[in-house]
């Protein structure tokens, strides 16, 4: 009798155990009769957020294509997620790394990039609209000149961002999903994944909507820029890979709701999430009500809480976030 040979299930590196992150129904969270809510974890990626696909993406095609060259220096700006993926990458890589972060950034992101041995350059005046992002590539650019060869990832231009998504999250949803969902709700930053998500998925699913959640005081979709705490969603600026065309709707989601639906998914589902994803939390609970019946609606989840642990799972940043809130409308 012949026996099949057996085969290991290994990954030749942390890099290869990125992706294929679970879907699952949040019916404890939303259970309401006709309805049906499903969040794709990202936040399971290894390096805890869905930035580890762009980043793996985008320091992988670079090396291919020689647009990265072996051994050389990157550097980008980041708030935390993607300069932790990029510095995982570039440890694999043997690249080496500086990252470009605010005041803003959490104590838990800075910990964890330097240990990754990062180099660290930390902007502490805010720029003309009140923001950070101006002023962080500003100092990418002064960077650039100073190293001479340099590669500037460039996250919010970079089509190889969205790209990313496409090709792993979106394509993934197209493959795990039979019946097609109505809507779309994912956080916006570089609009990266959003766009890579809804352009797969609009291949298999042509009805599906595309609902943008927003920072309040991001301008992405335009507005008035305001002050806004929490990292990883909304941006002081319109990033080139914006393409406002391609969504049907934006939701602005302020820090309190944001904290407040980070705090009830985790009562309910059990699911540790980050500010973004508590902000998808808040938006799907507003929009819900209003949608027609029967509705699926899928919802990504882009990153974990543990990051966050100084931010929205302090119940004395709540309620300075709070005051805020009451000040800003009074």
């Amino acid at each position: 009798m012949t026996v099949a040979p057996v085969t290991e299930s290994v990954s030749e590196s942390v890099a290869g155990c990125i992706g294929n992150t679970p879907v699952v129904a949040l019916r404890r969270l939303f259970p309401g009769p006709g309805t049906e809510v499903l969040a794709k974890l990202e936040l399971m990626n290894p390096g805890g957020s869905m930035k580890d696909r762009s980043a793996r993406y985008i320091v992988e095609s670079g090396l291919r294509d020689g647009s990265i060259r072996p051994g050389g220096r990157l550097i980008e700006s980041s708030s935390g997620n993607f300069g932790i993926a990029l510095a995982m990458a570039a440890r694999l890589h043997d690249l080496r790394f500086t990252c470009v972060v605010d005041p803003k950034t959490t104590t838990a992101n800075l910990a964890i990039l330097r240990n990754l041995g990062v180099r660290l350059e930390m902007v502490t005046e805010p720029d003309e609209v009140g923001g950070y992002l101006g002023a962080r590539i500003r100092r990418v650019r002064q960077l650039l000149t100073e190293t001479p060869g340099a590669i500037w990832i460039n996250q919010y231009a970079n089509d190889r961002n969205w790209q990313a998504y496409y090709h792993g999250t979106g394509a993934e949803l197209a493959e795990q999903l039979v019946h097609p969902p109505a809507y779309l709700f994912a956080a916006v930053s570089t609009t990266g994944s959003i766009l890579g998500c809804a352009r797969r998925l609009r291949e298999r699913f042509p009805c599906l909507r595309v609902v943008a959640v927003d920072a309040v005081g991001s301008v992405i979709f335009g507005g008035s820029q305001g002050p806004r705490e929490i990292p990883g969603i909304g941006s002081s600026r319109t990033p080139e890979l914006c393409r406002p065309e391609e969504i049907d709707e934006v939701i602005r989601v302020d820090d309190v709701d944001a904290a407040l639906g980070c705090r009830e998914l985790l009562a309910t589902e059990g699911i540790f999430a980050g500010g973004s994803t508590g902000s998808v939390v808040a938006a799907i609970g507003r929009k819900l009500p209003a949608l027609p019946r029967p509705c699926r609606v899928l919802a990504i989840f882009p990153d974990r809480g543990d990051r966050y642990l100084d931010l929205v799972y302090d119940d004395a940043w709540l309620d300075k976030a709070r005051r805020n809130r009451e000040n800003q409308t009074a």
